[in-house]
């Protein structure tokens, strides 16, 4: 029989799975647009379509809601104060997933999810780390011990 088998397991653990959702969720309200593959993607979609119906509310219930599903206060926030304002005359589709080439090692199907509507410059904001600049002109002493004439 086949009750309960709605979606996929995508050949992860339980909280495996919990633990990537989240994190996927996080990235595409951060960035808008995340790549993954096409059954990622097309898992992720009633997911983020939920939370932002969530965000939608704009009650104290709703943030504390959002901050237990995405365990990030950053999100939430964005959630409540832009993204629910931009979407407050849509009923619904708030995502999209488009379809693009395979992915070269294993020739996965891959695809961008992203909102509709987005923010262009969200994109790669606040991605991977911090690079250091140089400081001109810096040059350490080197200690005369070290030195040898």
């Amino acid at each position: 029989m086949r009750h309960k088998l709605a979606h996929r397991k995508l050949n992860r653990t339980s909280e495996h799975r919990k633990a990537l959702f989240k994190n996927m969720l996080n990235s595409l309200i951060k960035h808008e647009q995340i790549k993954t593959t096409l059954p990622k993607a097309k898992e992720l979609k009633p997911l983020i379509d939920k939370v932002i119906t969530i965000g939608k509310q704009n009650t104290l219930i709703a943030r504390r809601r959002l901050v237990s599903k995405l365990q990030n206060t950053q999100s939430a926030e964005k959630l409540v104060n832009i993204l629910s304002k931009r979407y407050e005359k849509r009923k619904g589709g708030y995502s999209r997933i488009v379809r693009t080439l395979n992915r070269f090692g294993d020739n996965s199907e891959m695809a961008y999810i992203e909102l509709v509507d987005k923010d262009f410059n969200a994109k790669g904001q606040d991605s991977g780390p911090s690079q250091k600049k140089p400081i001109e002109n810096q040059t350490k002493e080197v200690p005369k011990e070290i030195i040898k004439k």
